[in-house]
């Protein structure tokens, strides 16, 4: 039996296996992007893919708190996006 990778939603903070979540990275050059393989280079944060959880991420910023950065307006919007396919 394989173990699952579990992460903490930055938002919520519960705990989700990993390929159920959407992980956003702040790069070494500070620019803020939605890393859809989970491998790109920098400090990250996972979120959960569903819309109430993005709403209240816009809302009380947690994931400007969690990279330690604003987060652009487009990201959310990109990760609502994302929902919607879901």
């Amino acid at each position: 039996m394989r173990k699952i990778p579990m992460r903490k939603c930055a938002v919520t903070q519960e705990r989700f296996p990993k390929k159920e979540l959407i992980r956003v990275v702040r790069t070494p050059e500070k620019a803020i992007e939605v890393d859809l393989t989970g491998k790109k280079n920098g400090h990250g944060a996972y979120v959960s893919l569903n819309k109430k959880t993005i709403a209240l991420a816009r809302k009380n910023k947690a994931l400007d708190r969690a990279l330690e950065m604003e987060i652009p307006t487009a990201i959310y919007d990109q990760l609502e996006e994302l929902c919607e396919d879901e």
